[in-house]
């Protein structure tokens, strides 16, 4: 059963703070996101969605918060590397988590990651989803490849979710090749990995980083997974 006419969204509200920009003088600006387009929510995945959707407003309350207390550290990269960065990231898991609990109910919403990317001060366009454009970029026999994460010993407190989340990793791959299946001609020269091979990394990155902290509650956690995060058209 769905919600009639209902589009879940989150309520990002952006806590305005006085920055002070290492080597670029003060500036008054907050961190804003935008807020994710969401298509009516079946019933059951309600309360997963609802939950990542309190997750997107906590996350953004986070960021301004390091915003706020980091005044004047770091170099001119700071905000972006430290916080918008790492802010982008968590955004993508929790939009991926939203896409497979719409899923799991009736239709996968499609392209969620794009609304992942904040800005300071205001909040960057977000692209519209990719429409059919007449083109012969897009190799009708190329599949997508991506390297297999190579983990230490997984503790047995962690193998539960470690397993899900490579299972994980084998449903994303499959549903970008089925966009890249059903996509041929679309787009243009640089559609493939504009829409399809780069959300398949930022999606590939936030599960090695489930990974990562899965393994790390009960042991040592390993580093640098996220090089296992890119994938080709091969």
């Amino acid at each position: 059963m769905l919600v009639a006419g209902v589009a879940v969204a989150a309520t990002l509200t952006a806590v305005t703070a006085a920055v002070a920009l290492a080597g670029g003088g003060s500036e008054t600006g907050a961190i804003v996101c935008p807020q994710p387009a969401l298509p009516a929510v079946p019933a059951r995945a309600q309360a997963e969605v609802q939950r990542e959707l309190a997750n997107l407003d906590r996350q953004l309350a986070e960021a301004n918060d390091r915003l706020r207390t980091s005044a004047g550290e770091g170099g001119p990269d700071f905000v972006r590397n430290a916080i918008l960065g790492p802010l982008a990231s968590k955004r993508t898991a929790a939009l991926d988590r939203i896409e497979i609990a719409v899923g799991r109910a009736g239709e996968r919403p499609q392209a969620l990651e794009r609304f992942a990317t904040c800005g300071l001060g205001a909040a960057p366009a977000v692209s519209a989803p990719p429409s059919a454009v007449p083109s012969s970029t897009t190799p009708s026999g190329s599949a997508i490849e991506c390297p297999s994460p190579v983990l230490p010993a997984v503790p047995a407190a962690a193998r539960t979710e470690v397993d899900r989340e490579l299972a994980n990793l084998g449903e994303q791959l499959a549903e970008a090749n089925e966009r890249l299946r059903t996509s041929v001609g679309q787009g243009g020269p640089a559609f493939v990995q504009n829409a399809i091979l780069g959300p398949l990394a930022s999606k590939r990155t936030a599960a090695l980083d489930r990974i990562e902290i899965a393994v790390g509650r009960a042991g040592e956690r390993p580093q640098g997974l996220e090089r296992f995060a890119t994938c080709s058209l091969e």
